[in-house]
């Protein structure tokens, strides 16, 4: 075997999602702290100091408190080496939170205890489940007012339809949180309210027998944790390793990202629980992250994070085998061998240049304007390719105008740029060229980070006007069809994506219905695999 093994097996890969507002990205400092990667943690919304979260980069993100954009991030602790996919929270940016699901290899899903599971984490939790992704439960904010411990878990598991198996169990909530109870150890792990940016704290380990215990938790709560550890004993799912590694059983987890409490507990057990890389399907069979030379595949392109240099960056997943700088490749869907530049890695906006990297981390490399989301990197010799990222279906059309017509080469180069990235899609008029430039977005606050970004990466000032489609549809055997002579609705447009596929754009639901009863010939599908 190569004597890259310990380097892979010591790899964890994976994305923290959340509905906005759950902790997410506090969580993930947090996490950081713990590693050594940061020595003070500042607020995302710490209107006291000017400081932002170290995994919010963008301006935009910086104003508005929001995470838009996905962040990596990779930090040492206790032998294993991490990397953290933190993803946006908000469901206007859910897209990029797909695909970034499809670099990790497990997910940690932060839910709000006073507000459950909400719409945001359902659709990413399905998302998780379709894919067969292990996923952890931190139920975060204990130390405000909780709602009932089993309705959480209630909800969890009929609304996202999958076992939970709590690890620790929680003493109280807001001002009267204790702690948690530890199920295997059978010891309760006391809560006393930290200095929010240090991870120093007193946390006390008392036996659930101990007499010492009543100087913490009242008699009422100690006689309710014992009544509600014999019901969850009884009740709650075992857990099962085979089943957490399938994503069918969730570990569930308590504490306050916010206060460190119960943070570096849940780290501990997750990275037990957890996978090294695991073989990935590719067209020519599965590929083993060990026994195979380096491979790769393009998840996220992000256009000017570095605002001197006005560069593009290819985030790739690696998936086998081990990278060395300066190494010719094989990029797959260009056909072509290269050399992969500047190859990096994050700590947000921060990033070094690496010289080796192995299967589960992820690398940014310099993007000349190559790269398309779902590419495949192999070595010379080799020709596969993993399967593709799915594209979704915008839900929000609207015509983009240029102010000035002076300056169309950078509004045509900003546009194109922001929709490689894969946030926004662009088509053009049927046979019309660039003249005429709509835009589909999955979240309509999308338009908004797009007008932006024109205006402060690209210096151009646009006019959005809203368009009525909400439905598109792929022409999924447009080789057979003659696109001028389809009978369509009043409702529907034709319009091209910038690969030249053409689409269909509808107002009304039914129209879509009625276009195949007219042409019997024509196969419309919901999305289109790059």
């Amino acid at each position: 075997m190569p004597d890259y093994t310990k380097e892979i097996e010591r790899r964890r890969t994976f994305a923290i999602i959340s509905h906005p507002d759950a902790g997410k990205t506090t969580l993930t400092e947090k996490f950081l702290l713990y590693g050594g990667a940061i020595n003070l943690a500042g607020s995302v919304k710490g209107k006291a100091t000017a400081r932002h979260a170290v995994s919010d980069w963008m301006e935009i993100e910086k104003e508005r408190g929001i995470s838009v954009t996905s962040s990596v991030l990779q930090f040492n602790y206790d032998g294993y080496c991490i990397n953290i996919l933190d993803t946006p929270g908000h469901q206007d940016f859910s897209e990029d939170t797909y695909r970034t699901l499809m670099a990790a290899d497990s997910a940690v899903m932060v839910i709000d205890a006073s507000k459950g599971v909400e719409a945001q984490t359902r659709k990413l939790f399905k998302v998780c489940v379709m894919r067969h992704v292990p996923i952890f439960t931190f139920i975060n904010k204990m130390d405000r007012d909780a709602n009932d411990t089993f309705e959480l878990l209630d909800e969890i598991e009929k609304e996202l339809g999958i076992a939970t198996c709590p690890i620790n169990w929680p003493i109280g909530s807001g001002k009267k949180f204790r702690g948690v109870y530890d199920r295997d150890k059978k010891k309760v792990l006391t809560f006393s309210d930290t200095m929010k940016g240090t991870k120093e704290g007193i946390e006390e380990e008392i036996d659930i027998d101990d007499p010492h215990l009543l100087d913490v938790v009242d008699e009422d709560q100690k006689e309710q944790l014992m009544d509600e550890i014999e019901l969850l004993d009884g009740a709650s799912a075992e857990f099962d390793q085979e089943l957490v590694s399938k994503g069918e059983l969730s570990p569930v987890f308590f504490g306050s990202a916010l206060t460190n409490f119960g943070v570096e507990t849940f780290l501990q057990h997750f990275l037990t629980m957890t996978m090294p890389p695991l073989p990935r399907t590719a067209d020519c069979g599965v590929i083993d992250p060990v026994k195979e030379d380096f491979s790769a595949f393009v998840f996220k392109i992000q256009a000017n994070m570095n605002k001197a240099h006005r560069d593009r960056i290819a985030f790739m997943r690696i998936c086998s085998g081990k990278f060395d700088a300066g190494m010719e490749v094989f990029h797959v869907q260009g056909g072509k061998k290269m050399r992969l530049s500047q190859p990096q890695q994050m700590m947000a906006s921060d990033r070094h240049i690496v010289d080796e990297a192995y299967a589960g981390d992820i690398i940014g490399v310099f993007d000349p304007g190559i790269f398309s989301i779902g590419d495949t990197i192999c070595m010379p010799g080799k020709k596969f390719a993993y399967e593709g990222i799915p594209t979704f279906a915008p839900e929000h059309f609207a015509r983009v105008r240029q102010l000035d017509t002076m300056k169309r080469k950078q509004f045509v180069k900003g546009i194109s740029q922001i929709a490689q990235e894969g946030a926004i899609q662009i088509f053009q008029e049927y046979k019309g060229g660039m003249e005429e430039i709509i835009v589909g977005v999955v979240g309509v606050l999308q338009f908004d980070v797009l007008k932006y970004r024109l205006e402060n990466e690209y210096n151009v000032d646009i006019r959005l006007e809203n368009l009525p489609y909400e439905h598109i549809r792929w022409i999924a055997n447009k080789e057979e069809i003659n696109l001028d002579r389809i009978q369509g609705t009043s409702d529907m447009k034709k319009v091209m994506d910038l690969k030249g596929n053409p689409l269909l754009l509808f107002v009304n639901p039914w129209s879509v219905g009625m276009v195949q009863d007219r042409n019997k010939d024509l196969v419309l599908t919901e999305f289109s695999k790059n």
